[in-house]
């Protein structure tokens, strides 16, 4: 059997990182000789999670085209496709990939255009409700689309649409949550892989304000890089020794803190729905408002619509409003198990190992052609 080459094209965030890592990984268990490399762009995150993870990235100069972005950048990168799309063959030719797979970020589009256009097989994967810009125009180009909402289905221009489970890390799929401990109620709070100024303000000052109602309540507060240090002195030392607010630029070891939290506070990127989703925690989440397509609203607003989850939007977002969110939830136990219960439907064990088998059962139709 020859050595099977994959090209993943992903980045931006964690919500495209993640799951495709997740994928890579199923690749490399179902035929541990494969060789994957990835692509992506020289200012995304991918940059600080991918290669650490033993997998080789390629850069493409491809920048952003949706309309929440500045139109100094859009016109940025509608003169750079010519290059992007030129470093996409010159790629392409190099590798001679026997699949390429889109799951989301800038160099998708380009990459997965000019792989349609030149016969490699080829897929998308759309994880949100409402489609990404780059995936609505590459659905009438590839050869299949995978999606994990139903409501994306009608959004995307195919004739080859199908639904699969969202792939989850391992040491997410594999986490075991105790039952809610008796005594302390444990809070986690993230704004994405980057942090989120919005969430961290609004949680800082309910946190810091009000404190008669919150004595059994501890937090872990992921603030990202760039809110850090802001918020450690906004909180300031005598909070931060008391232990009841630990915080975090950045959490290397999610499991654990899924495993501790009685309850989340986090964005609604589909990433992050799916690890809540496979662990079973009930969450109050926090759309980011800019998103593209506002395809976060969209996808808090499929968990609210079957229970799974409570939302906040940005315009309702302060130290008040949050607060009485929780309140509401640690002084509901059954609505919380209600909510946890709901949450776990939205998981389909192995979405992965399912993914990466229909992948390979089509490379290796393709290649018997």
């Amino acid at each position: 059997m020859s050595v099977l080459k994959i090209l993943i094209a992903a980045g931006g965030t964690g919500g495209h990182i993640y799951p495709a890592l997740a994928m890579a990984d199923a690749f490399r268990k179902k035929r541990p000789d494969i060789q994957i490399e990835f692509v992506g762009t020289a200012h995304g995150f991918e940059n600080k999670i991918i290669p650490a993870q033993g997998y080789r990235l390629h850069h493409l100069p491809i920048g952003r085209l949706n309309s929440n972005v500045a139109l100094s950048e859009r016109v940025r990168t509608v003169l750079t496709l010519p290059l992007a799309f030129l470093k996409s063959w010159w790629l392409l030719k190099r590798a001679r990939p026997d699949f390429v797979l889109g799951v989301g970020g800038h160099a998708s589009g380009p990459l997965l255009l000019i792989a349609a256009l030149f016969g490699y097989r080829n897929a998308i994967w759309e994880p949100n409700a409402m489609p990404g810009l780059t995936n609505r125009w590459l659905a009438r180009f590839v050869d299949d689309c995978w999606v994990v909402f139903d409501a994306a289905k009608d959004l995307i221009k195919s004739k080859n649409v199908h639904r699969a489970g969202m792939p989850v890390r391992e040491e997410i799929e594999q986490l075991v949550v105790s039952p809610p401990r008796n005594g302390g109620f444990h809070i986690l709070v993230f704004g994405g892989s980057q942090g989120a100024r919005g969430v961290n303000n609004a949680v800082c000052e309910m946190i810091r304000t009000d404190g008669a109602w919150q004595t059994d309540i501890s937090y872990v507060h992921q603030t990202g890089k760039a809110d850090y240090a802001r918020m450690c002195e906004s909180y300031g030392p005598e909070l931060l020794a008391s232990g009841r607010v630990t915080v975090k630029e950045y959490l290397n070891d999610m499991g654990a803190q899924y495993a501790q939290a009685d309850l989340v506070i986090c964005r609604s990127g589909t990433g992050t729905l799916s690890e809540l989703a496979a662990c079973g925690k009930a969450a109050i989440l926090l759309p980011l408002a800019s998103a593209s397509d506002d395809h976060q609203r969209k996808n808090a607003e499929a968990l609210v619509a079957k229970g799974a989850a409570d939302m906040l939007l940005q315009p309702e977002l302060n130290a008040e409003t949050l607060k009485l969110a929780i309140q509401s939830l640690r002084e509901n136990p059954r609505r919380l198990e209600s909510m946890r219960a709901a949450v776990r439907s939205f998981h389909q064990p192995h979405g992965a190992e399912h993914l990466v088998g229909e992948f390979l059962q089509r490379i290796e139709s393709h290649a018997s052609r």
